[in-house]
């Protein structure tokens, strides 16, 4: 497959390479598979069109969407395997591999992922690494920087363990920030008063707290919107800093 054209990236191709080397380790292919040592963005063989793929947007320290494309012997062989992704589906098998590739690039949080095949996404612009396997290309990684490729994948609801979260979307969660704690004695509490100041443990300026039902998931700067507050979000925190 010739490469295709116009997408627009602005990740390096080290950084693609890095994302490569974290995922290759659990894309379930038959061998072990290790990046592309000549990897340098452009990869001499392509995927073929029918290939099947899966992306997924990001956010975090870093924002865009991370692609993994297999080659149709890898898919085939993942499918025919008693322990390959069953009632899963293959974006679910593919899941830990494309969190390793997005939070190789810092604190990320994954969003809906969804199938492709090959021919529905356009990397010509973005770099792309491919993982081998005795030498062949078995798998293409790749990171998109901003939101172009998302026109590109299907927009069905998404596959795997996420199929069912739209079925939750009209739940609601209390939302609520936080700017800061103290603590004090009961002492000290029956002393509070009118024009009492309150010294919060955190310092003027520094980011507020977004927390969902009690967890921390996200932090920010507050803001006045139409003479309300509100929480301008700065960072996502990943699950091993909430």
């Amino acid at each position: 497959m010739s490469a295709p054209t116009t997408t627009t990236a602005t990740f390096e191709v080290a950084e693609v390479a890095e994302a490569a080397r974290a995922a290759s380790g659990l894309v379930p292919a038959p061998g072990a598979l290790v990046v592309d040592p000549a990897a340098d963005g452009a990869p001499d063989v392509w995927p073929d069109p029918s290939a099947p793929a899966v992306a997924a947007p990001f956010s975090g320290a870093r924002s865009g969407l991370v692609v993994l494309v297999l080659d149709a012997a890898t898919s085939a062989a993942l499918a025919a395997d008693p322990a390959g992704p069953g009632s899963e589906g293959l974006a679910d098998a593919l899941r830990p591999a494309l969190e390793a590739a997005a939070g190789s690039l810092g604190p990320v949080a994954l969003g809906p992922l969804r199938t492709a095949t090959a021919a529905d996404l356009d990397l010509a612009s973005a770099p792309v690494v491919p993982l081998l396997a005795d030498g062949t290309a078995r798998a293409w990684v790749s990171l998109v920087a901003s939101g172009d490729l998302v026109a590109s994948v299907p927009t069905g609801a998404p596959l795997g363990g996420t199929a069912g979260l739209h079925l939750l979307r009209d739940v609601e969660m209390t939302l609520s920030v936080e700017i800061g704690r103290a603590r004090m004695t009961v002492a000290e509490l029956l002393t509070l008063a009118p024009g009492r100041v309150v010294e919060l443990d955190r310092a003027a300026g520094a980011p507020a707290d977004l927390l969902v039902n009690g967890r921390v998931v996200a932090r920010g700067e507050v803001v006045v919107v139409d003479e309300d507050f509100g929480l301008r979000v700065t960072e996502i925190l990943g699950s091993e800093q909430a």
